[in-house]
């Protein structure tokens, strides 16, 4: 847990401007860590019952435009 540590020092002692830098990087890189889980467990079927409910709500006219 000290690399955790040393990393949020790190990001607290960044000048604004660098801090707002690493915001938009580690926003991309956690949005790509996101997509890839999402794909892995699409591809696995873990989402498989999720996707029927809903298309059952859809059919049923449980469902609403958002």
């Amino acid at each position: 847990m000290g690399n955790v540590k040393s990393i949020e020092h790190a990001v607290e002692s960044l000048p604004p401007m660098e801090l707002a830098e690493f915001r938009r990087w580690f926003s991309e890189f956690d949005g790509a860590a996101w997509d890839r889980q999402i794909e892995l467990d699409a591809s696995a079927g873990k989402l498989d019952q999720l996707a029927a409910e809903a298309l059952a709500d859809y059919r049923s006219g449980a469902a609403r435009e958002l």
